[in-house]
């Protein structure tokens, strides 16, 4: 079974850009799943996440990880909360 990995952001937003531009390089997603979030279309989200974004979650765990985060770190995040 695949990690789900949540990216939380809206659309427009150059940094959730950026950080789909290091997830999909940085990362082998034949073992993931990606899910776009926008948080637009929910107040819960926007309280949690709107001054934050792009944050990406590991929807399994619950750990997230905050832009800015280059390849590097994005690979020590989930070698740290998956292994």
């Amino acid at each position: 079974m695949k990690e789900v990995l949540c990216l939380y952001g809206t659309t427009s937003c150059h940094l959730c850009d950026d950080a789909l531009l290091v997830i999909d390089t940085a990362l082998n997603m034949d073992y993931f799943e990606k899910k776009i979030i926008d948080i637009v279309d929910s107040d819960e989200l926007m309280a949690a996440y709107g001054v934050r974004i792009p944050v990406l979650k590991i929807e399994r765990t619950g750990d997230e990880l905050g832009w800015p985060f280059d390849a590097a770190q994005l690979v020590a995040f989930i070698e740290k909360a998956l292994l």
